[in-house]
């Protein structure tokens, strides 16, 4: 059975992004129990929902979500919604507590983890999730996204100075998957690119996942 490549365009401060995350992987999961050849190679790539937010300034997400969405009644509304939905996949949002941030950084972490370790790039994407969502973490600051993948299995002697440091390469890269997804035009997040063939938008549900990835399996 061939290999399925699998691209994930996500953000790590979109909700549902972290909601699509945990079907995907549930998926994955009960795939590999019927058919446990299964090769799936699933590689990360970046988006930012929200590029012009502040790099070193962390405020309310829900201060954020009331001003997009016409007021703090329509965002309450909104993140209550999502935070049930979020729960019935055992994921525990805490949304009054988290904070807006931008992204760049985050996303410059998850590349230098790609071109080292690539196989923890899904597991540091949790704990920055984690941290956001969960925990009310600032994971535009440098020292919080160092903990998010030292807690995920990853470290490394240049980790602290490429955080805290400027080098454009990384953020070429991030640049790059950006491009990358406007050439497909993917204006929405998360979505799923299999075999560079077929695109599945949104958090699909878990049914759906393992019926696709099972179809082009097959292939």
């Amino acid at each position: 059975m061939a290999a399925v490549r699998v691209e994930i365009v996500s953000d790590v401060v979109c909700p549902w992004c972290y909601i699509g995350k945990r079907r995907f992987e549930r998926a994955l999961s009960d795939l590999r129990r019927t058919l446990p050849n299964l090769g799936v190679e699933v590689r990360w790539r970046a988006y930012q929902l929200d590029s012009n937010a502040p790099t070193d300034t962390a405020t309310p997400v829900s201060e954020a979500y009331a001003k997009r969405f016409g007021g703090p009644e329509r965002a309450e509304e909104i993140l209550q919604q999502v935070t049930a939905t979020a729960a019935a996949e055992g994921i525990a949002f805490d949304m009054k507590r988290a904070l807006r941030a931008n992204t760049l950084r985050a996303h410059r972490l998850l590349k230098f983890v790609e071109e080292l370790t690539p196989e923890l790039q899904g597991a540091v994407t949790e704990s920055l999730m984690a941290a956001y969502f969960n925990e009310g973490a600032d994971i535009g600051d440098p020292r919080v996204l160092t903990a998010c993948a030292q807690r995920a299995g990853f470290d490394h002697p240049d980790l602290v100075r490429m955080l805290s440091g400027s080098d454009d390469r990384w953020s070429n890269l991030v640049a790059e998957d950006l491009l990358w997804a406007a050439e497909r035009d993917i204006t929405a997040v998360p979505t799923f690119v299999i075999d560079d063939a077929m695109v599945i938008p949104g958090a699909q549900d878990t049914s759906t996942f393992v019926r696709i990835l099972q179809r082009m399996a097959s292939r």
